[in-house]
């Protein structure tokens, strides 16, 4: 484990090779699992703004969700979650003519029609933070059946998960975070012999 400011990250973020390889998946990290994915409050304003405007392109029954019982959902312990569809597809999943899941919001940032990403735990995946005390924990999350493909590309291409999440890193904490989370992580691969 190592540690930047006030963030703990395992160690496996700097020594795993990873690089998302959708054609493969189809976008499983969008798809499959039994909860949506988590959701910071101050992200609360711009899905719903975000499903004002693509609300149109979305899944018939993904809108339907979202009239009935809303399009965020508070768990037990009070963390926030985005709403899905039959406890699987994320409400903002589109699929493709070849099946593959896409992120409706992420495909109207690329055409310039939002000004905002995807929710950074969607940016981050397949880290997944959560609070200890004061610190944040960041901690890699594999899941055979949506990362393997991933894990194959990554150490084909020699691709670390570092680097691969360094955008959505610094879309979280800063670039001076992340540049020292850059430098932190040769350290450790050295450490670690990888």
């Amino acid at each position: 484990m190592f540690q930047i400011d006030n963030v703990l990250l395992s160690d496996d973020i700097a020594t795993v090779k990873f690089a998302c390889d959708i054609s493969r998946c189809k976008g499983a990290c969008c798809v499959v699992g039994d909860a949506g994915a988590p959701v910071e409050k101050s992200e609360i304003p711009i899905l719903k703004k975000a499903y004002q405007v693509l609300k149109g392109e979305l899944r018939p029954e993904a809108v339907k969700e979202v009239e009935t019982n809303g399009l965020i959902s508070e768990k037990s312990n009070g963390d926030l979650e985005l709403a899905c569809t039959n406890n699987e597809a994320c409400v903002f999943v589109v699929f493709d003519k070849a099946g593959i899941a896409y992120c409706a919001i992420q495909q109207a940032f690329y055409e310039c029609r939002l000004n905002w990403e995807k929710p950074i735990s969607c940016h981050l995946f397949p880290i997944r933070i959560s609070k200890i005390g004061e610190l944040e924990y960041a901690n890699y999350q594999y899941v055979p059946s949506i990362c393997s493909t991933a894990c194959e590309r990554g150490k084909k291409e020699g691709i670390y998960l570092a680097d691969f999440i360094r955008k959505p890193l610094e879309r979280k904490y800063g670039k001076e975070w992340a540049d020292a989370f850059a430098h932190t992580v040769q350290l450790v691969r050295k450490a670690n012999r990888v």
